[in-house]
């Protein structure tokens, strides 16, 4: 875990910007040492993309910070996600990244498999409301 990284019983929180420098990865699993499912954001620089890729097993959901990128896919189609931009993907699905604007892209990878867990929170006894103006 960097030593940015907080962490607590049962938590940790940090910052993007504290988890590496230029471009490349952000080992966001590794350093909040999240257990469930995989996860990274990538800075893709401007101008530039990605390898073709694909997974045997993950699939992944993409979620745009800054920036903006083409995901371009194995049947040729390409989509434009600006920030806020999502994108679920199978995992035998090839595809490429490609920031074609003047400045860094960021953008989130969530990666996991075997489904969705369900709807399993709850609110601490003694607690009615969970959302609430402060």
């Amino acid at each position: 875990m960097s030593e940015k990284v907080t962490s607590g019983e049962g938590y940790a929180v940090g910052n993007l910007a504290d988890l590496g420098e230029g471009p490349g990865f952000r080992k966001v699993r590794r350093e909040l040492e999240v257990t469930a499912f995989g996860v990274n954001a990538i800075v893709l620089p401007a101008r530039t993309e990605t390898g073709r890729h694909f997974h045997d097993e993950q699939e992944e959901l993409y979620f745009v910070h800054e920036g903006r990128v083409e995901m371009e896919f194995g049947d040729g189609t390409t989509h434009t996600l600006a920030p806020g931009g999502l994108a679920r993907v199978d995992a035998p699905t090839v595809r490429l990244i490609r920031n074609p604007g003047d400045s860094d892209a960021v953008y989130l990878v969530v990666g996991g498999k075997d489904g969705y867990v369900g709807r399993d929170g709850r609110v601490p006894e003694g607690e009615t409301q969970r959302v609430r103006p402060i």
